[in-house]
């Protein structure tokens, strides 16, 4: 969907200066974070992290690969949100502690390919070898028209989004993530009252197949790198792993939003991960992305134990994980789960059912659907 020419303008004003301002903050050597709006790592600074050449398809190169879609027309990757959100102040409430504010979306992997609808729109074949989950129909040409309503694997019918990441190999076999993973949707700040569910059509990509080892442990959607048996916070794959048990890493996303963009080139800048309100504990969303939206959480779990050493990423190393997500829930079913479970505090399965508050309820009938 398009905007006005005035709206588009605006955005991509707005987008110019995030943008440069993040390049600024690299080229000065500002941090040593990959943020969100920051462009990728150097190829150069992977190739010397992994001492081999780099892969031609294993670039999400920020603005290489703009094309023209139903999403795009003019394909030069800014989507504007029609109508855009704004007059929005990020909230510095307080509201009653609530130790959850969350609900799952649980989605099987439905199929891998070498494609990537938010990066390289259009062109199938174009990425690294991706793992699907949710909708079934994800390929190069997805876009929100085609996704919208379509057939899913999640345990929410209503919940038709894109959700992949790079394929895992055990050599040269795949490992696939069996059952129903793990997708968190949380509150990111600490008003969690503020909340609000995504805009039809946003998508982005956390983190980057570029990412040194350094940037990857230092993302602000780190939570405890890979994990299997007692062994926590790798940056880069155990090299054993107990027998029989499985290989998992968490990640979270930005989760605050600038109301104008559904995607922008480089697929970040239109989000941001909340700061710190000066003088507090307290997470609040900055004042250029002031609209809270769900903190999506990847939960990944392989199936893959013993030896590790010819584990790898279809992106490269371990360090190399990154993901992306393009919304296509039916609103109101959003809407419901939203605001039962994380805006109601409440700690919540995929139906919206918080065994610790019965008393509450449900938000979704037995069927996982609005009642």
């Amino acid at each position: 969907m398009k905007g006005t020419k005035k709206q588009k303008s605006a955005a991509r004003r707005l987008s110019a200066v995030l943008v440069g301002t993040a390049m600024a903050a690299t080229l000065l050597g500002v941090g040593s974070t990959l943020t969100a709006g920051a462009p990728d790592a150097s190829s150069a600074t992977v190739a010397a992290d992994t001492g081999t050449a780099l892969s031609p398809h294993m670039g999400h190169v920020a603005a290489a690969a703009s094309a023209a879609s139903a999403d795009d027309v003019d394909g030069d990757g800014y989507i504007p949100a029609v109508p855009p959100v704004t007059g929005v102040t990020p909230s510095w409430g307080t509201p009653t502690p609530r130790y959850f504010h969350e609900f799952q979306a649980n989605c099987s992997v439905t199929h891998t390919a070498p494609d990537d609808p938010i990066v390289f729109p259009g062109q199938a074949g174009a990425s690294h070898d991706h793992t699907f989950m949710g909708n079934t129909t994800t390929n190069a040409q997805s876009v929100t028209a085609s996704l919208y309503g379509g057939n899913t694997t999640c345990k929410v019918p209503g919940d038709s989004s894109a959700y992949w990441m790079p394929s895992l190999f055990n050599g040269d076999t795949k490992i696939l993530p069996t059952g129903p993973q793990v997708i968190y949707y949380k509150a990111g700040v600490t008003d969690y009252t503020s909340v609000r569910p995504f805009p039809k059509g946003l998508r982005y990509v956390v983190g980057s197949p570029l990412q040194s080892a350094d940037q990857f442990r230092a993302l602000k959607g780190w939570v405890e790198g890979w994990e299997c048996g007692e062994s926590f916070g790798n940056i880069d794959f155990p090299a054993t792993c107990p027998a029989g048990s499985q290989l998992n890493i968490r990640m979270q996303a930005p989760s605050c939003w600038d109301g104008l963009h559904l995607d922008t080139p480089n697929h970040q800048a239109h989000m941001a991960y909340p700061v710190v309100k000066p003088g507090t504990n307290d997470n609040v969303c900055p004042a250029d992305h002031p609209v809270a939206l769900p903190m999506v959480e990847f939960k990944m779990a392989f199936p893959v134990s013993g030896n590790m050493s010819q584990v790898r990423l279809a992106s490269g190393r371990g360090y190399s994980f990154h993901y992306d997500f393009f919304n296509a829930w039916n609103e109101p079913t959003l809407k419901a789960m939203v605001d039962h479970c994380i805006v109601g505090g409440l700690q919540c399965d995929a139906r919206g059912w918080d065994q610790n508050h019965p008393e509450a309820g449900a938000a979704l009938n037995a069927d996982y659907r609005l009642p």
